[in-house]
């Protein structure tokens, strides 16, 4: 089997199985080499929670109100994995309930070796912090409300 297909065959595999996520490695006479990829495709898409359920019929009001929070938050602006403190261990930028002034950093996501700091663009209170520490993140995805 080509490379080729080797590759298509496990990407029709993965998008199955909704793997986006890949650690690689392969041992050699003079090392092991190791690879981590994370796949995505054009659009990332939205992340939005489940929202409550009248008789299976999805409610339009929270998902309107859901909406417009998320309008609101902080994005990602590249696709990496997402940082809430300096290090494994030490204490978060911030957390619910903290007040922060434009400029702030209130996380780091990490991309191709390189952590691009994120910082809040206006003064306000964290309301919700949506995601968790070292999560694997898409391009737009709403990472911390602020209000």
């Amino acid at each position: 089997m080509s490379f080729r297909a080797t590759v298509e065959s496990m990407s029709q595999i993965m998008d199955e199985m909704g793997i986006t996520e890949l650690d690689l490695e392969r041992q050699f006479l003079f090392g092991v080499y190791r690879k981590h990829i994370h796949l995505s495709k054009g659009c990332a898409p939205t992340v939005m929670p489940s929202f409550p359920t009248d008789n299976g019929i999805k409610n339009a009001t929270t998902a309107t109100a859901v909406a417009r929070d998320y309008a609101n938050a902080l994005k990602s602006p590249m696709v990496g994995v997402v940082y809430l403190a300096t290090e494994p261990g030490a204490k978060p930028f911030v957390k619910v309930g903290d007040t922060v002034h434009a400029g702030d950093t209130v996380a780091l996501v990490e991309a191709m070796k390189t952590f691009n700091p994120i910082k809040a663009t206006s003064d306000g209170v964290v309301k919700e912090i949506l995601v968790t520490d070292a999560q694997a993140v898409e391009f737009d995805q709403p990472l911390i409300i602020i209000e």
